[in-house]
């Protein structure tokens, strides 16, 4: 009792010192790559690279008004700086801890509970992140098809980068439809996240063997069933989707022109299509990495796809690195200031209650 009285008044300190140990073990992976960074920085233009932060201004700004749009088609109206920062608290968690975005929908959740006048449910927190995914993920084909295009133009389309595009695309409407096809189903829904809440308790027993169902099993059905609720009201509005999947074209677009800020900055003028297809692979890898931020896949997936498009190793990598270095230095700074002043405010207010 005692044990448990103590994580319950400590768990937010215990989840700080947690969340600084993933971020000194992600400064740890990436180490070799800061010293490359600093070793490059005499040779890029440093203005380019600054039109970096501008160009996740924007990144940011298409990923707040998206959520904005998609709460306001199930009836919640959200203030644009809050859904702002609290994009910024989604990138960081996502990725300080690795999990293919699932610890991010479970913070969704969480930061949404008590700061709004109306009532934001678990099941309505997790359509909206699922459908913000899903729209990112339909909207990438948009920039395959334009990939594709560039490089036939410059003649760099060849089979092997074609079939590259081809796996990418299949994987991401196979996964967009099947996702559909779960939720359209009251019954599919339940079936399928009781058998995943099962199989999770199971592994959570291993480390737990006295909690044999750490996730209640009827409370994640209410929550299946509010999802599913709320992912009708969304296709019967399927009209009002089209202003969120344009956000979610743009925010694929910023992400992708940043690389390429980078490459202009060491001074190469690369196929656009190249960086489009290499970003699509090494993010996609990056879901199901067990290391923060998916080091180490990331850089050789990207820099092996952009070798099928004819960019040497020798001019991909270092641009690589310091993209991820610099990219990795604008965003997880504000997000763990905001993450860490909501777990701040909300420690504050359990005091008071």
């Amino acid at each position: 009792m005692a044990e448990k009285s103590f994580l319950k008044r400590r768990w937010k300190l215990i989840l700080n010192i947690v969340t600084l140990a993933a971020l000194v073990l992600l400064v740890y992976a990436i180490r070799d790559q800061l010293v490359a960074t600093l070793n490059n920085l005499t040779r890029v233009n440093a203005w380019l690279l600054l039109l970096m932060i501008p160009v996740e201004l924007l990144n940011y700004h298409a990923q707040a008004r998206m959520y904005q749009r998609l709460f306001g088609i199930v009836g919640d109206k959200l203030g644009y700086w809050f859904l702002y920062r609290t994009s910024l608290e989604l990138n960081f968690v996502n990725h300080v801890f690795p999990s293919g975005g699932v610890t991010g929908i479970s913070y969704f959740g969480v930061r949404l509970r008590g700061e709004q006048e109306q009532e934001i449910t678990g099941g309505k927190a997790s359509l909206i992140q699922v459908m913000k995914l899903g729209l990112t993920f339909m909207s990438f084909e948009v920039l395959i098809v334009f990939g594709l295009f560039a490089l036939a133009i410059m003649g760099r389309a060849n089979n092997l980068t074609i079939l590259v595009a081809a796996i990418l695309s299949t994987l991401l409407l196979v996964g967009t439809v099947g996702f559909a096809y779960i939720v359209g189903s009251k019954e599919r829904i339940n079936n399928f996240f009781t058998t995943v809440t099962k199989g999770l308790n199971r592994l959570i027993k291993i480390v737990r063997p006295n909690h044999p169902e750490t996730i209640n099993i009827e409370r994640a059905r209410g929550v299946f069933d509010d999802f599913h609720h709320n992912y009708n009201e969304l296709k019967t509005n399927w009209r009002e989707l089209k202003a969120p999947f344009w956000y979610a074209l743009l925010a694929n677009a910023t992400e992708v022109l940043a690389l390429y800020v980078v490459f202009l900055a060491f001074g190469h003028a690369v196929n656009i299509g190249a960086v489009i297809l290499a970003y699509g692979v090494a993010n996609f890898a990056g879901l199901v990495s067990v290391l923060p931020g998916g080091v180490g896949i990331y850089e050789a997936l990207m820099t092996a796809v952009l070798a099928t498009a004819g960019i040497p190793a020798s001019v991909s990598l270092p641009v690589i690195v310091m993209y991820r270095v610099l990219n990795t230095a604008l965003q997880l700074p504000p997000g763990y200031y905001f993450y860490h002043r909501n777990l701040t405010k909300a420690e504050r207010a359990q005091l008071k209650g």
